[in-house]
This record gives C-alpha cells, structure tokens and sequence, in this order.
C-alpha cells in the first residue's frame, strides 16, 4: 500500500513538471526576494501583517497575523478558509496551480475581509512524502584545540553540515524515484545539539577543544515542489517570506524560543493526503519523516468497498461518527475504514521506526490535522498495542494539540479555534522567528548562531 503512494507521488510530478518549468526560474528570483520580504517586515506599518497559507490536500487555510511591536508574539485577526477539488493536490503536493490559486485567493480574502487589511508577506507550507527532514551530525577535529571557538568558525561547520545533509537528501530521493537526479533547496535549518570534547553546550562561542559535534536538523523539498509553492505566491501577488516544511511548523509552534524548552513529544499532522510526523527530543527537532496516507485513504476505501462515489463515501465517513448513516450500511464503513486504519498504523511504525539515533521515542504524542478527527484514529492510538515492537519506555500518551498550546500565537477571532489550525498556527510561529532574525548585523552570539541556520 505504501508502495502505490509513492508510485502515485512520482507520476504526478513526471506530469507536473512540464508545466513547471518557468516556476523553476520563479523559484529562483523569488529565493532572491525573501530576504527582501523579511528586511521589509521588519521596516514599517504596511508590513506588520503575516499571512500564513496551508495549502492542504483536503482545504487551503489562511490565518492573518498581526505582530505586536516587542516582535514576540503575533495575534491572530484573519481566517480563512476554501475546499480543494480532487485534483487540485496530489499526495500533500500541488497538480494544478491554476486552481489552487483560485482556491488561496477565497481563503485570502475572507481572511483579509475578517482583518480589514490586505496583506502582501507570507509564509506558506510544504508537505509531501518527497520533503526530507533529518537529523545529520558531524564530528569536526579543530587543528588548534586551544583557540577559542568564534562566530565564522561556527559559520563553516554549520554550513559543512548542511551540505552533508543536502547530499544525503539527494540521494534519498535519487533512490525513490528510480535513480533520477532530483534538484532540491534547503527549506528548514535548526541546531539540535553541540557538544566540544563530550561536553555539552547551549553556546559553543568562546571554548576551547579539539573535537565539536554538531546535530543539525535540515529540511529540504524537490525545486519542482517549491516551484509550484513560489509560482502560487507570484500568482497571488505575495512576498514569500518562508517557505516551511509543515512538520517543523508544527514543531516550532510547540516549542517557540524557550532556551530551557525541555519538550519530548511526537508530534503528528494527519492531513487531507499524508501524515507528517516530526518528532521532538529536548526542545530540539530530532528529525521529520511523511508517509502518503491521510484522511482521503479512507474515504476512498469506502468508496471502493462500498461502490459509492467520492463525495457520497465522505458523507458516510462524517456520518459514521454523528450516527446519521444508514444501521444497515454501518458494519461495511467500519470494515472499510478499518483496513485503511492498519495500513495507516504500519506507516507509523515504519516511519518511527526510523528515528534510531534515539535511545528511546518520547511518550507523550499530540496530533493535528483534519485527518486526525478520526474517532476510530484516535481510539486505535490510545487502545491498541501497535507500539509494542517501537522503543517506548512506556505506553504513549495521545492527544490533540490545542491552539492554546502554540507558543506565541494568539487568536483573536474565535475561528482557529481547533487542531485543524495548528499547521497554519505553525507557519505564522515560522514567519516571526524569521522576522525576528532578518537583517540584524549586530545582537548577541546566540542570536548570530541562530541567523546562520535561517533560511
């Protein structure tokens, strides 16, 4: 089953591509253009506005957010919201740009109608099971161990690490799609853990050693894919501030900017057509994996089990949970969505199966996400024993993120009132932090480390 998602992934970008090839060039002028967007952020009235976009496989949500002048926290006065046809997405990533423009500009604009301002700067999502995120360390044996580390020492290693990390993405994707050489741009960067001479430091400026470890977590995407996202925002006349994968969104909307944030969680976005998993390990992201399987998998396997069409399986899903299908038809959508369900489980297993530089998972996992309003999701995570083979200390845990538990963002409007938000929640966490890092040449060690891993 996980074989035909990641076939169905490959053939839509071998036909997407055509079409993408001037978003290629777009990509690149717009790479140019963020850092732009983000000095502008920072300059004036007309930029204290963020608009986030989770283009979702399922629906596009906009969240308006407004940045309080300490530049710590953003209130939320915009959401919109607009449905996406079957073919608008194809496994988390964009088939039609033509009609997801459509789609983001209603979101938009009931966003900004809710706002009363219009917004031009915006963070927007990426997902899919092409998105790498990993965690990648390198040992670095200093020539003179006595000199005090510095900011542009630090500089190289972080930058020698990237450039391990973008070769192994490479060759990840290389071996999914056949042996195909894929082009792909670092979308996410943050530091997990350094330690010199076994010694574990927050702050490595100003030490001395002769052996540095570095943990750096990069997410990197396809071009094809940031093409698209690039050529949306041109399309809707934004200013690209980020772009951000959604796991790490996710991640930063738990864990903001706490330098004591001791969290361990697994965090888990099941949307409209992947599940996106990152996990936290100490207040850093430990590494982000994504699966092609969300809550459109089960509606399609009632509409096969059931001989039903698309629409008229999703009614019967949503209705199984409210009591308003037929008792006849019950068993067969329990049945239907049940094997769906496992095969769902198994993409859990293998995807944390795969975090091995760990001792052991964290127990407490929340999840997000449309898909995840899945009572039979819910109370299968909660019951059964699928965690047995993984590494667990203890039985997990599971529940929902709340919007209150955001770092940093608060809503306004009533409306982002649910877990279906807090990707979108997430990427305004992402948009501040770059804000809050754009084209300051001065401040403390700490904040140029940070500068270093923006994107």
């Amino acid at each position: 089953m996980l074989d035909k998602f990641k076939d169905l992934s490959r053939n839509v970008s071998k036909r997407a591509a055509p079409a993408l090839d001037k978003a290629r060039n777009v990509a690149r002028e717009k790479a140019g253009q963020a850092a732009s967007a983000a000095k502008k952020a920072k300059a004036g009235n007309a930029y204290d506005y963020v608009v986030a976009l989770d283009i979702g496989t399922e629906n596009v949500k906009a969240l308006i957010g407004k940045i309080n002048r300490d530049d710590t926290s953003i209130e939320i006065v915009g959401v919109g919201r607009a449905h996406q046809s079957l073919s608008d997405m194809q496994a988390g990533a964009i088939a039609d740009i033509a009609s997801v423009v459509e789609n983001c500009d209603k979101a938009l604009n009931q966003a900004e109608e809710q706002a009363g301002v219009s917004v031009r700067t915006a963070v927007i999502g990426i997902a899919g099971e092409l998105v790498k995120g990993t965690t990648t360390t390198v040992k670095v044996s200093r020539k003179v161990p006595e000199q005090p580390l510095d900011v542009a020492e630090m500089e190289k290693i972080i930058k020698l690490v990237q450039q391990r990390a973008e070769t192994k993405a490479k060759q990840q994707l290389a071996v999914e799609l056949g042996g195909k050489s894929v082009e792909v741009r670092l979308v996410n960067s943050a530091l997990v853990s350094i330690d010199i001479d076994g010694y574990p430091v927050t702050n490595p400026i100003g030490f001395q050693g002769k052996e540095v470890v570095v943990q750096l977590y990069t997410a990197f995407a396809p071009m094809i894919h940031i093409g698209a996202l690039e050529r949306t925002a041109a399309e809707l006349d934004l200013d690209l501030l980020a772009v951000a994968a959604e796991p790490f969104a996710v991640a930063r909307s738990v864990i903001g900017n706490n330098p004591n944030q001791t969290l361990s969680a697994i965090l888990m976005d099941v949307g409209g057509g992947t599940t996106d998993i990152a996990v936290v390990n100490e207040g850093g992201v430990q590494g982000t994996k994504m699966f092609g399987i969300g809550g459109r998998a089960y509606t399609r396997s009632i509409e096969r089990d059931l001989g039903v069409d698309f629409d008229e399986a999703e009614r019967f899903k949503l209705g199984l949970q409210t009591n308003l299908v037929p008792q006849a038809k019950a068993p067969a959508i329990e049945g239907a969505l049940e094997k769906t369900l496992d095969v769902w489980l198994s993409g859990v297993e293998l995807a944390l199966g795969e975090f091995t530089k760990l001792d052991h998972l964290p127990y407490q996992i929340f999840l997000c996400g449309g898909g995840s309003s899945l009572d039979m999701l819910m109370e299968e995570l909660k019951e059964s024993v699928w965690y047995k083979s993984l590494p667990f200390t203890r039985k997990p845990t599971v529940n929902h993120v709340n919007p209150d538990q955001v770092v940093g963002i608060t809503d306004k409007t009533g409306k982002a009132n649910d877990h279906t938000y807090i990707t979108a929640m997430g990427l305004l966490r992402v948009g501040l932090d770059t804000m809050q890092f754009a084209g300051a040449a001065g401040g403390s060690i700490k904040e140029k480390i940070d500068k270093m891993l923006r994107v």
